[in-house]
């Protein structure tokens, strides 16, 4: 019988790194760094998407000791420059994922930003005007970025990052009326398909922390403004246990 040990991860999403950031965040990612294993940061990583906030996050980032592994948010793609973002988060040693799958301790992440277009029936479909047609279209690409990522993983235990909500669960809490900009049930039928052991995301600011997809996948919400306003009394990061077995480890480490 194969030992099994503990994979603890940190995830956290909307640093909303700004140009005042300096200092600000190192506390955070040093409790993180000394409860977790890895780090998995949900998107909305800078404020405006601008290299200058970049380079402060990845200086407050040197004080972990983990690995991390990223997905950017729509703010990070604010000023048209995300693969800006991503090479400077890569230099400093983050693993940014855009599609792409990745293996942490055993553990395998699938990781993509995701889009919106609204949920279940209110799920908005691609007829009528050009415009109509390409939103739902980035939507169905980055479900497809997702399933592909995830079709690669051959890992027992697997983790999906995102920034958007890949259910309308956890995204209760903010208005009705912009339920479709937070994010898309077309991200979750990849999840049905290719089911996880959980899913991480951010982007909805006033959600709810914890939902179940349609095959019952834990989604946690774990936006830094939501984590601070529900739980105060702990660090804005949550925490997940694994067991992985630690021939898997081994295996997986060669």
């Amino acid at each position: 019988m194969s030992s099994q040990e503990k994979i603890r991860f940190a995830a956290v999403g909307d640093l909303h790194c700004t140009k005042e950031s300096t200092g600000s965040l190192r506390s955070l990612f040093a409790q993180a760094s000394e409860s977790a294993d890895a780090l998995l940061l949900c998107g909305d990583l800078t404020d405006y998407g601008l290299a200058e906030e970049t380079h402060i996050l990845a200086e407050e980032l040197s004080v972990v000791r983990i690995p991390i592994v990223a997905v950017l948010g729509n703010h990070d793609f604010e000023s048209g420059t995300p693969e800006e973002v991503s090479r400077i988060l890569t230099a400093a040693g983050v693993k940014v994922l855009d599609g792409e799958a990745c293996e942490i301790h055993g553990v395998g992440i699938a990781g993509v930003k995701g889009f919106a277009g609204g949920y279940g029936r209110g799920a908005l479909g691609p007829w009528g005007e050009g415009p109509i047609k390409q939103f739902v279209n980035e939507a169905i690409q980055e479900a497809l970025k997702l399933e592909s990522a995830l079709a690669k993983l051959r890992t027992a235990q697997r983790i999906a990052l995102l920034h958007y909500s890949p259910i309308v669960g956890t995204v209760q809490g903010e208005p009705p009326e912009i339920f479709p900009f937070l994010g898309t049930s077309r991200l979750e039928d990849p999840l049905i398909r290719y089911p996880v052991t959980a899913v991480f995301h951010g982007h909805a600011h006033r959600g709810y922390p914890e939902g179940k997809t349609a095959n019952n996948i834990p989604v946690y919400n774990v936006a830094k403004p939501l984590l601070q306003r529900t739980f105060p009394d702990r660090p804005p990061f949550h925490i997940l246990e694994l067991s992985v077995s630690a021939d898997e480890q081994l295996e997986r480490a060669h």
